[in-house]
């Protein structure tokens, strides 16, 4: 047995305070100097440790309190009160809600599991991934448990194209070459997010993250410096449509390489192989009305890996804009199986995976892993306000991020969502990950649902009366 995937997390506190989702307003007049005043009875030391940020002109209390009310509660002229943060609503926006910034961070900085001491008070279903419920019906079984050791439960998928057959020659060995295979401990690639100020110092840190966890970092060809290319073995250039040189002396150096969908690929790549046998090629095709067809057509004629690229929204492009992620992949998944050539290809998915729950849902819906962006720019303190776009200044200076620090907080939050997949595959029995992609009879669909169950139920029954039609 291969020994257990660890990843070493370490705390590294952000460089600026992060907006908490509600402030503390401390009124001094009235005060009745209570012998034991509330403040000091904090079990967090919130108040003890506050201070007042010159930089941002914020009190730092916001940071150190953890909603408790212990001291809202005991004042007894109340005047210590809580109320939502004006600032902790401006960011991000509908998708990349405020919450799952929040819960970036504390990952990044922690590398711990964000956990809801007052309980979940949202809604049980919504869009998207969030109309997915995962089974837990193995849950009560504790040695199902990959976080504390108990049982070894494999995060490692495979990049690169299976052979659906074998042949053995007369002596008994196998009668061709097989295809290079490229096996990563946790089913996540990394990628340079389409936005974001500081471009050089992010690859930096996105380089070391994928060194250290094992992984790939994608970056375009024309951001790897001589410095960065220096460590190819973890960087995966990415091509757009038609700039590939199969000559390129860093192809020699590197793994896998992405290309982008467009004219004349099938005879790139075959040329791109006859020169680079041992390079593992993914093909990045847009998640539009004629992905369905156009994946299918390229794990027909030999691609090895493909990358389905959503919207950061988790939608589909252009015709296909109407659809989530999940219904995309369910879709070319199955259409794949009908082909009979589901395990020839390994298809990765990115756009809009902001949590980790994201990862095991995607790999349920038919996905062999993901690839994520945008939430490595959060945990880089990123606010998700755009202002790179606008040609502004950013207000976390990512051109000044170290390296190192960086890296380490992209470290702790693959840590954290490593041990929330863990969890999921614990609870539903499963022993690697593999056996995870397009189990949908592991999860429940909101929809599938509405059709099969509530619909009948709610639908009017024939010649009984005080029923009108669409009761």
């Amino acid at each position: 047995m291969p020994a257990k995937y660890h990843i070493h997390v370490r705390s590294t506190p952000s460089r600026f305070p992060a907006h908490g989702r509600s402030t503390i307003l401390d009124w001094g007049e009235g005060c009745l100097r209570c012998t034991r005043c509330v403040k000091e009875t904090c079990p967090y030391q919130a108040y003890d440790q506050r201070r007042f940020d010159r930089r941002f002109l914020v009190d730092t209390i916001d940071n150190y309190c953890k909603n408790c009310f212990r001291c809202v509660q005991g004042c007894p002229r109340e005047l210590v009160a809580k109320t939502l943060n004006p600032l902790y609503e401006s960011l991000g926006d509908d998708y990349w809600t405020p919450e799952i910034l929040l819960s970036t961070w504390y990952q990044a900085e922690t590398g711990k599991i964000p956990v809801s001491g007052a309980g979940y008070a949202g809604p049980f279903a919504g869009d998207g991934f969030d109309s997915i419920w995962t089974d837990m019906s193995e849950i009560v079984r504790p040695t199902r448990d990959g976080i504390h050791g108990r049982e070894y439960i494999s995060t490692a998928i495979d990049l690169g194209r299976h052979p659906l057959f074998l042949v053995f020659d007369e002596m008994g060995d196998l009668a061709f070459e097989p295809p290079p295979l490229l096996e990563i401990p946790l089913p996540v690639l990394l990628a340079e997010p389409a936005l974001g100020a500081g471009r050089q110092k992010v690859r930096q840190v996105l380089g070391a993250a994928a060194r250290e966890l094992g992984t790939l970092a994608i970056i375009p060809r024309e951001g790897l410096t001589t410095e960065l290319a220096e460590d190819a073995v973890h960087l995966a250039p990415s091509f757009a449509s038609g700039t590939l040189d199969p000559s390129d002396p860093l192809l020699n150096k590197v793994r896998l390489v992405e290309v982008q969908d467009g004219p004349g690929l099938p005879a790139l790549l075959d040329e791109l192989k006859r020169r680079h046998p041992g390079l593992v090629c993914m093909v990045r095709v847009l998640a539009d009305g004629q992905a369905r067809a156009r994946v299918a057509e390229l794990a027909v004629a030999g691609a090895e890996v493909i990358h389905l690229a959503a919207s950061e929204r988790a939608r589909g492009q252009g015709q296909a804009a109407s659809l989530h992620l999940k219904d995309l992949l369910r879709q070319i998944h199955l259409h794949l199986v009908d082909l009979k050539i589901r395990d020839a290809v390994t298809l990765m998915a990115s756009g809009g995976i902001a949590l980790a729950e994201h990862v095991a849902k995607a790999i349920i819906c038919g996905a062999d892993g993901v690839i994520v962006d945008l939430p490595l720019l959060v945990a880089l303190e990123c606010r998700l306000c755009r202002e790179c776009q606008r040609g502004g200044t950013c207000p976390v200076k990512m051109d000044q991020i170290h390296p190192g620090k960086g890296a380490q907080r992209l470290v702790n939050l693959m840590g954290a969502w490593n041990n929330q997949l863990l969890e999921v595959l614990g609870a539903m029995g499963l022993r690697e990950v593999r056996r995870l992609r397009g189990e949908v009879g592991r999860a429940m669909f909101l929809e599938d649902l509405e059709r099969e169950i509530f619909a009948p139920l709610f639908a009017r029954v024939a010649g009984e009366p005080g029923r009108r039609e669409g009761q």
